[in-house]
């Protein structure tokens, strides 16, 4: 097997790994403000939890390439937009 193939695997899972980790931070701020002083707690704890899963559930796609490949639809379509 080729030691580029490597290479590029890794690079792939450093770049998709980023773009998933700044999609969550983003999302997890706007969650972040909706909070009361009754609940907060166990909304905190909701949150986590719904965290983990979109966190494993985005480690999926990255592994599967379904991540990459939607994100590069989107773009795709995002180009048709602006040119129409």
């Amino acid at each position: 097997m080729c030691p580029m193939r490597f290479l590029l695997v890794f690079l792939s899972a450093i770049l998709a790994g980023y773009m998933a980790w700044k999609s969550v931070r983003t999302s997890s701020e706007t969650d972040n403000n909706v909070f009361d002083d009754d609940s907060s707690i166990h909304k905190q704890e909701c949150n986590i939890i719904k965290m983990a899963q979109n966190g494993f559930w985005g480690f999926v796609d990255m592994a599967s390439g379904k991540y990459l490949w939607r994100n590069l639809n989107q773009i795709k379509q995002d180009e048709k937009t602006k040119s129409s």
